[in-house]
C-alpha cells in the first residue's frame, strides 16, 4: 500500500539527511534506497528531491561535488554536514514526540 505524500511532506529533509548518515550519494540512488526501505510505499518526484537537494544545501545541511565517474554523464554526490547531523538529530527528536502524540490521538489504548 502506497503512502501518501501529505503524511510525509515536511519530513523530505530529514530522510535525505538520513540517507546521507550512510554515505556521500547521488539522488538516483537516494531516491532508490527509500523505496527499497519504504518497500515499495514510498519516493520521492524527482523536482522534490532535487528542490530539496538545493535547499539543503543553501542551508549548510549538505554540500555537493562532482563525481568522477568514466564516461556518460557525471553525478552530483550529496553529503551530510557537521550542521545536517545536528538537524537530523532535532528531527529525530521532533518525529518521536510527533509519533507519540499521534499514537495518543488516534491509536485504540490497547495498541
Amino acid at each position: 500500500m502506497a503512502i501518501s505524500a501529505d503524511i510525509l511532506r515536511g519530513h523530505t529533509d530529514a530522510i535525505i539527511l538520513a540517507r546521507l548518515m550512510d554515505g556521500d550519494s547521488y539522488g538516483y540512488e537516494i531516491n532508490k534506497n527509500v523505496s527499497q526501505r519504504a518497500e515499495g510505499a514510498y519516493g520521492f518526484k524527482e523536482a522534490t528531491l532535487y528542490t530539496a537537494f538545493k535547499r539543503l544545501e543553501q542551508n549548510g545541511l549538505i554540500s555537493s561535488y562532482w563525481g568522477e565517474e568514466g564516461p556518460g554523464a557525471r553525478r552530483r554526490y550529496y553529503a551530510i554536514t557537521q550542521a545536517g547531523i545536528a538537524q537530523l538529530a532535532a528531527d529525530r527528536q521532533e518525529w518521536a514526540e510527533t509519533k507519540r502524540v499521534l499514537d495518543a490521538l488516534i491509536m485504540d489504548k490497547e495498541g
